[in-house]
């Protein structure tokens, strides 16, 4: 563990001790704040600077979006946590190739975007303005954490042909024990840090976290999903992908890869040939309604 790390963990399990409430305001403070904004790489930098960049306005914060095409056929990408999206780069060319229009967005605390801090529930309202903006989506690419954002809102009435998760995030109650676990946080850290989440997030209750799963309610999400996930991805468990398959069933296709990580695998050619054959695929026919 890291000095820094060391420090914060021993502060804020003697804080619970005394005053468990301040001890869970801190942990709160961390686990909603992304920290350090993560560079573009140079291997990003031709794709990203041919974007067309705009802004909209979330919540008060400052969003900045990108666009490469015309708008036609819509292809949104979704990055993760401590990302960014050029870290997607590696779709566009492919999905321009194929005559979609992609779009992309710095989430809050991100990238060039404002703030500090971001939730699940912004995800969710900057993927709703870009749906009003850009119309329906073709199909939906994200990683991490923003696979649990896009599914929010897919749920909530954002309209999708396609949805790609990529180590993502199935159970959202798995995000504060993985935080507290690399921390070394005790017990009473994390059940302060879960109430103070449940308000910032109006859940209350342990139904409410459950609506913020990815697998919660698949019905709501009818469209045909691809997951692909590394089986040593030290971040996001391979798990939390089965976890994707046992609910969706047999319109999802699992793909598990091995010794790719949890970013590496955005850029590795055989996924992202994998995700473009997934999204050239003929559309399913729809079921007949009985008579």
């Amino acid at each position: 563990m890291k000095p820094a790390v060391a420090l914060v963990s021993t502060a804020l399990n003697a804080t619970s001790l005394v005053a468990p409430r301040l001890a869970g305001r801190g942990a709160v403070e961390l686990f909603l704040r992304p920290g350090r904004r993560a560079r573009l790489r140079d291997s990003e930098r031709e794709v990203h600077e041919r974007a067309v960049t705009e802004e909209v306005t979330v919540g008060g914060r400052r969003v900045v979006v990108y666009r490469w095409g015309d708008g036609g056929r819509p292809v949104l990408l979704v990055h993760g946590w401590q990302s960014r999206a050029s870290r997607l780069a590696a779709f566009v060319p492919p999905l321009r190739a194929l005559g979609h229009s992609v779009v992309a967005f710095d989430a809050p605390g991100h990238g060039a975007s404002g703030g500090r801090t971001t939730t699940i529930l912004e995800y969710r309202e900057v993927i709703r303005t870009l749906q009003q903006r850009h119309g329906t989506f073709d199909a939906v690419i994200a990683h991490s954490l923003g696979v649990p954002g896009a599914v929010l809102a897919l749920r909530d009435g954002v309209r999708a042909g396609r949805l790609v998760a990529v180590a993502g995030v199935a159970e959202f109650g798995y995000l504060p024990a993985a935080f507290c676990a690399g921390l070394g946080l005790n017990a009473r850290v994390e059940r302060e840090l879960r109430s103070r989440i449940g308000r910032e997030l109006a859940v209350t209750s342990e139904g409410g976290w459950q609506r913020l799963d990815a697998v919660h309610d698949p019905a709501a999400v009818p469209m045909p999903v691809l997951v692909v996930h590394d089986e040593g991805d030290a971040v996001v468990p391979v798990g939390q992908a089965h976890r994707f398959k046992a609910v969706y069933g047999e319109r999802l296709e699992l793909i598990v890869t091995r010794g790719l990580g949890h970013g590496r695998i955005l850029g590795t050619p055989a996924v992202i040939d994998n995700v473009i054959g997934f999204l050239s695929e003929p559309a399913p026919v729809p079921a007949a309604t009985p008579q």
